[in-house]
């Protein structure tokens, strides 16, 4: 049997995307430190395309819940369909920077932690970009119940995250965990902080939310992004 992570796992991952929040758009973008290469690029931007396109055609209307909702990168993408959007994400310094991306009134924005956050309405999408990687391996139960009681009688659910494609080289400079369940990340000045990455086989999470009573679809665009909606059973 696993060892569970560190109790503090998640504080430190807070701690870390709090402090992150002015470059973190430099990784989106492959901008300084995370170009990887014209070639790697245009595939990373061109799949990033498709799943906008994706979601997109998705359509997340009515009220939508954004969970872990960051510098406001999907925001944007949920805005053009949404009627209104609850923001949610544990980093004051992201949410001022979603803030003054949307400047838009439809968006209502809550600090919270979302291990511990309990919602105060339902809503017809719930919608999470990048950020099922760090749920730790015994929170994955309990963040989908999150998931599945926030949402109203048919109510759909559309996520996103990136697939794993480092080199050797850079999973041995990350330290990664060799359970599998925690990674370091360093910042440009140098601060390291260990924080939950768990990459899932597309088929395994399936299977997973399948018997968990969600009806997802769970696809990959490649190389570079997995992808999934649907609804609660």
């Amino acid at each position: 049997m696993s060892e569970p992570p560190d109790p503090g796992i998640v504080g430190q991952q807070i701690s870390y995307y709090r402090a992150r929040a002015p470059e973190y758009d430099e990784w989106f973008f492959r901008q300084g430190r995370h170009d990887r290469g014209e070639e790697w690029n245009r595939a990373w931007f061109s799949e990033v395309e498709d799943v906008r396109e994706e979601l997109s055609g998705f359509r997340p209307a009515g009220d939508v819940l954004e969970l872990a909702c960051g510098t406001g990168l999907w925001t944007e993408q949920l805005a053009r369909h949404a009627d209104h959007i609850t923001a949610v994400d544990a980093s004051p310094e992201v949410l001022k920077l979603n803030r003054e991306r949307l400047q838009d009134d439809r968006v209502r924005y809550v600090r919270a932690d979302l291990f511990e956050w309990r919602r105060d309405a339902t809503y017809d999408v719930v919608f999470f970009g990048f950020w099922l990687s760090h749920v730790p391996p015994e929170r994955f139960g309990a963040f989908w119940d999150l998931v599945r009681f926030a949402l109203k009688p048919g109510g759909r659910v559309f996520f996103v995250y990136s697939l794993r494609t480092e080199t050797w080289g850079e999973k041995k400079r990350v330290g990664r965990d060799p359970r599998g369940h925690t990674t370091v990340r360093k910042l440009k000045d140098g601060r390291e902080f260990r924080i939950v990455k768990i990459f899932y086989d597309p088929e395994e999470l399936s299977s997973r939310l399948r018997e968990m009573g969600w009806k997802v679809r769970v696809l990959t665009t490649g190389n570079h992004v997995l992808y999934g909606y649907g609804t609660a059973a």
